[in-house]
């Protein structure tokens, strides 16, 4: 409660100056057709709110978006002339005081922060906020909005408090205050997203919210990458990674192989190599709600099936991200003394890792959702570029996940080891029922972002 009080006292101190600013942004006109789009967090890292950025952008709004700007954004919103980015200062956590003083001057500092950068900024018709996290930001946009005659849109990726109930427990007094905090500030945005029908119903019935679902799907560059294309990526990544690099020299020494291809020096034409591994991708924000532990047992038992005879291929495992467990899911995967497979832990590029889904032939997921209502946007990625995913179950999945239709469910390590041992038994084989899935998807007349967006979200706006 002491941050609570500390960050209304730092406001009230701060009112005058920017009921100031405020007032000569008012004297300017509300700004119809812009909108502000507010991440707490990395821009780079928040694929939604870029797609509601540059979604807006083509429907002819002028976009703010605010953020931290830690990793690069994809490459057609820095481009875009309608889209400016402006950074927010991710203010570190201080290394004394106790828990809840960090914590609390942290807080402080971003409510101001954010406060006045949206003063400053140019008055906007919509105000759209991604939460979690929400903690301050639902107030101080709220209270922005107010002053500038904005309106708020909450869209509701998760619960924030669930997320820090991982780390604190679900009776910590600071999960305890950001439950209340979420639950009453939540409720006075004018409109609310979702990106489930279980949160829909779970905010309608629990917290007297009423929200559209608007689903996660994936951006028209999430496709399967042409073999030319893969093979630029795979020589790129060779460069930094030696899970890419070819096992053997080429007899042909023109030749330029990598672990997965080949391209003839004469004819320039790519060709996957004979006896190749398998590719299995996963992304992660290495945080509590994945166990990466799960995916590493199972390689484990795979690793043992080869060693007693199965005809299984060796595998290469890249799982991209960035987050607070990966030096310890690091420390773990290098503890590991594996002959038949490959683990490495890459941050790519923005452009780069539409690219290695649409290369992969086989997606893993391991997000358990910490409120059961959400849906790992990796899988819908995943989906998008027609690749096969196991995922570890969990509430609300089969609003995503079909098991046996588009892609298989697993409960432990055990599961997984089996599902792998089955999906790799005949590769590269077409008649294996890897290939069976991919067929499925490449058949699914899938509905891309965009067209999604323009169905749900754009008629919500359009009284402006």
């Amino acid at each position: 409660m002491a941050a609570f009080y500390v960050a209304l006292l730092a406001l009230s101190v701060s009112l005058p100056l920017l009921l100031l600013v405020a007032w000569k942004h008012w004297r300017w006109g509300r700004a119809a057709r812009h909108v502000i789009v507010v991440v707490l967090g990395d821009v780079g890292r928040s694929p939604r709110m870029q797609y509601h950025a540059l979604s807006l952008a083509k429907s002819g709004f002028s976009v703010t978006l605010l953020g931290f700007c830690n990793s690069k954004p994809h490459d057609e919103l820095l481009h875009s002339d309608r889209i400016q980015i402006v950074s927010l200062t991710d203010l570190q956590r201080l290394a004394v005081g106790p828990h809840i003083l960090q914590y609390g001057v942290k807080v402080v500092f971003q409510a101001v922060h954010l406060l006045w950068k949206l003063m400053c900024a140019e008055p906007a018709a919509y105000i759209f906020l991604q939460n979690p996290p929400g903690l301050p930001a639902i107030a101080v946009c709220w209270f922005a909005g107010c002053l500038c005659g904005s309106k708020l849109v909450v869209d509701w990726h998760n619960y924030g408090y669930s997320i820090m109930g991982l780390v604190h427990g679900p009776t910590h007094p600071l999960v305890l205050l950001a439950k209340w905090y979420e639950k009453l500030c939540g409720r006075l945005s004018h409109l609310n997203l979702c990106v489930t029908n279980a949160m829909q119903d779970d905010l309608a019935e629990n917290w007297g919210i009423k929200a559209v679902t608007v689903y996660d799907k994936p951006a028209s560059f999430f496709k399967e990458t042409p073999l030319d294309l893969q093979h630029q990526l795979f020589m790129k990544l060779r460069r930094t990674y030696p899970v890419f690099r070819a096992r053997s020299e080429s007899s042909d020494p023109g030749a330029e192989r990598s672990a997965f291809t080949e391209r003839d020096a004469l004819s320039g034409a790519v060709t996957r190599l004979c006896g190749r591994p398998a590719l299995l991708v996963s992304s992660t924000s290495w945080t509590e709600d994945e166990d990466f532990s799960i995916l590493l047992a199972a390689l484990e038992k795979f690793e043992q099936l080869i060693d007693s005879g199965e005809c299984l291929p060796s595998l290469v495992c890249v799982i991209t991200g960035k987050g607070p467990l990966k030096d310890y899911y690091s420390c773990l995967i290098h503890q590991k003394r594996f002959q038949h497979i490959q683990v490495c832990t890459p941050w790519l590029e923005a452009e780069d890792y539409p690219l290695l889904l649409g290369s992969a032939d086989l997606g893993v997921c391991l997000h358990r959702s910490s409120s059961g209502l959400d849906l790992p946007m990796k899988v819908v990625d995943m989906f998008g570029c027609c690749l096969p995913v196991c995922a570890v179950n969990f509430q609300c999945l089969h609003e995503l996940v079909k098991h046996g239709e588009n892609g298989l469910v697993f409960e432990d390590s055990e599961e997984l080891a089996a599902q792998l041992q089955t999906l790799f038994s005949k590769f590269p084989d077409p008649a294996g029922k890897l290939h069976q899935f991919r067929e499925s998807l490449r058949e699914s007349e899938q509905l891309r972002w965009d067209e999604s967006w323009e169905r749900t979200v754009l008629p919500l706006i359009s009284d402006t």
